[in-house]
């Protein structure tokens, strides 16, 4: 492809496997594509999409979508089944259904993550506990448990502190560790989940009327970022430009971008951001071999600029959370300071076409409406 990096397991082929288990989940339905006519404008571009993740599963965000493929692969590996041939349904009855009742999934999480894990858990009758950092609030706890089966406890330890504590908590214990982040030795269940995310951006692609030309995305350890750029480079005719748009407090791929040695960097900021789900201070591995060969560089933000998304948003009628729209206040922006030399930079004209990605709702619904008056 020509961008250094190896996107394959993103294709739309090696990811047939991810959508047929997609269309068999309880509640599966493609999320909704919408267009902002008047932000194009004001930016000077073709178009521009947000794909709205709300309502994906009931969850308020995409992250189901990893963690149901991840579970399911490593149910299937548990059991020595045959992940093509292998449905839901044999998964639910006896007897897969007894093992699993006695299996044990363990992750760390921000919020939707742990979300996804639990519903996941709930789908196939195993059980989850999920950690979570210091500082997440109780309602976002409150709403992994209700979203399936898992017990969740709030730690004092900071996200990447706190995934290193539940690896080895997992392994100690005897649980399956299913985190959304890589690292050397740890390389498969991260990779099935940043697989799982490319069915949101398959979904897209059938619902525009053009391919993007530009990519805007959120990125915490990146995984999301680096799966649906994945898949872009494999299936698009002409390879997107693609940023990283992060939290200014946590920006780990804009700080790797900028050390320039070609290797992924700790976060040195204050991972003190209202963007909850961005706030991470290590790269998925995976993550970076993709996005340090193909995205253009990244944006770091603050909280404002999404504070100013989540507004401009609900205004079209979408309802995004504090880590959902940080790419459209970014993009708002830019149309209001009408930087010339950025925007060229970028390579935005009136013959690009920019997607972004809504990846949740208001999933604290307190904040959400303090901050939209919504």
């Amino acid at each position: 492809m020509g961008h250094g990096c190896d996107t394959a397991p993103f294709s739309y082929a090696r990811t047939e496997d991810v959508r047929r288990l997609h269309r068999m989940a309880p509640g599966y339905a493609p999320t909704a594509l919408r267009e902002l006519p008047e932000l194009a404008q004001r930016l000077g571009v073709r178009a521009v999409y947000v794909k709205d993740e709300s309502t994906r599963f009931g969850l308020k965000a995409f992250k189901g979508l990893g963690g149901i493929y991840a579970m399911f692969r490593m149910l299937c590996e548990a059991l020595a089944l045959d992940p093509k041939e292998t449905t839901l349904d044999d998964l639910r009855r006896p007897p897969c259904s007894d093992a699993i009742r006695g299996m044990h999934f363990a992750t760390t999480t921000d919020g939707n993550h742990g979300k996804g894990v639990s519903w996941a858990a709930g789908v196939f009758g195993c059980q989850a506990y999920v950690f979570m950092p210091k500082g997440s609030v109780e309602v976002r706890a409150q709403a992994i448990r209700d979203a399936g089966n898992a017990e969740v406890t709030i730690t004092d330890m900071g996200y990447d502190d706190c995934v290193a504590w539940t690896g080895e908590t997992a392994a100690r214990r005897g649980w399956k560790l299913i985190q959304d982040t890589s690292w050397p030795g740890y390389e498969d269940v991260p990779l099935w989940i940043m697989q799982g995310y490319t069915t949101l951006f398959y979904e897209a692609l059938g619902q525009m009327e053009a391919q993007p030309t530009h990519l805007f995305l959120q990125a915490g350890v990146g995984a999301m970022a680096g799966a649906i750029a994945g898949a872009a480079l494999e299936s698009c005719r002409v390879s997107p430009v693609i940023a990283t748009v992060e939290a200014d407090t946590v920006a780990c791929f804009q700080e790797s971008f900028r050390a320039g040695d070609g290797r992924p960097h700790r976060a040195t900021g204050s991972c003190e951001t209202i963007m909850a789900g961005l706030n991470c201070a290590v790269p998925c591995t995976i993550a970076w071999d993709i996005l340090g060969g193909c995205a253009v560089g990244g944006f770091a933000c603050s909280d404002e600029v999404t504070k100013r998304g989540m507004r401009l948003l609900r205004r079209e009628g979408i309802v995004s959370g504090e880590s959902g729209a940080v790419t459209a206040g970014l993009l708002d922006a830019l149309a209001e300071q009408k930087n010339a030399p950025l925007l060229a930079e970028a390579g935005l004209d009136g013959d690009s076409v920019v997607l972004l990605i809504s990846t949740e709702g208001d999933t604290d619904p307190e904040n959400y409406r303090s901050i939209t008056g919504g």
